[in-house]
């Protein structure tokens, strides 16, 4: 006969769900049950962590520019705004996208802080993970980094402390020199890691005269990867609208080559020629925005012919995310 499970004694004070602090998953749940936390407590924890989250900034000033920062961005950092303002002794923090040594946060001798946006999570929710990585930042000894850890099933997310109606304002930079606040007198050491680092980033432009468009350059030919806010559905549709009427690329050269899907929202790719840089995407940019509005407003349903270009633009489409 199977061995009857030990019964807790009585009174023993049994905590409440709210009250259940996370621990390791072979050790006695917190609750008093007598059975290990991950059968208990921590299997509603575990499931609540792991299940996915797809748009994770969503409601968030920016959320294109959150996607494409996570995803797309080498080097870019932000100036973030706090509900309520900055903590005593924290004169700013700022999103960065990476970070040396791949840590989540630093707090650097001044008190400031940086939050890397491109490290792996733990949980299914990024927001909810970057919101704890934020907070443990804040209250770090100045002069050091905050390490990965398993977030709580029920802390907090970036909404909740993140001022809303702040602007988020990527500044993208050439290179990682952001790390440390007097680059040119920088250790040799320190000096051999910037470099290395920026030899591998590619060089990335956020383009001024539309939202979440970044102009990169690669040695075979250049491109232009776009964040775009709209619902996927409606958005193929326009695109296949467009591209049936031969006018979704961005001028002479270039091409609408298919799309990422990331975090919840599209990015159309173009191909575009070595020769043609950041600046000659503008015009052209601008240009294509508005030819999209219009056929975003369009209810009317698919031709023949938009519904093949349609189905080719789904098939080269590339989840990331």
């Amino acid at each position: 006969m199977a061995k009857k499970r030990p019964q807790t004694k009585a009174g023993k004070q049994q905590l409440t769900d709210g009250e259940i602090p996370v621990v390791g998953a072979r050790e006695p749940c917190p609750c008093g049950s007598g059975r290990r936390y991950k059968a208990c407590h921590g299997r509603a924890a575990a499931q609540a962590v792991t299940e996915l989250v797809q748009r994770p900034f969503e409601g968030l000033a920016g959320e294109c520019d959150w996607v494409a920062l996570r995803e797309l961005v080498p080097a870019a950092t932000v100036e973030l705004t706090l509900k309520g303002g900055l903590p005593e002794g924290v004169p700013s923090v700022t999103l960065a996208t990476v970070l040396p040594m791949a840590w989540p946060a630093l707090r650097r001798d001044d008190g400031s802080v940086l939050l890397a946006l491109q490290n792996d999570t733990s949980s299914g929710d990024l927001s909810r993970d970057l919101a704890d990585t934020l907070q443990r930042a804040l209250e770090a000894e100045p002069g050091s980094p905050v390490a990965a850890r398993r977030v709580p099933a029920e802390g907090p997310r970036l909404q909740d402390v993140l001022d809303a109606d702040a602007p988020f304002a990527p500044v993208v930079h050439p290179g990682f020199e952001f790390w440390v606040p007097d680059a040119e007198n920088a250790t040799a050491e320190v000096s051999a890691s910037l470099e290395r680092a920026n030899d591998a980033a590619i060089p990335t432009v956020l383009l001024s005269g539309v939202d979440a468009a970044y102009w990169c350059e690669t040695p075979e030919k250049n491109h232009l990867r776009w964040v775009m806010p709209h619902p996927e559905e409606q958005l193929l549709d326009a695109l296949a609208r467009l591209h049936a009427a031969g006018t979704s690329s961005l001028g002479e050269g270039t091409r609408l080559v298919g799309s990422f899907r990331a975090h919840g929202l599209m990015v159309p790719v173009w191909d575009l020629p070595s020769a043609m840089v950041a600046e000659d995407c503008e015009k052209p940019a601008a240009a294509f925005a508005e030819r999209l509005a219009t056929a975003l407003a369009s209810d009317a349903p698919l031709t023949a012919e938009e519904r093949r270009a349609r189905g080719g633009l789904t098939n080269r489409q590339v989840t990331l995310s």
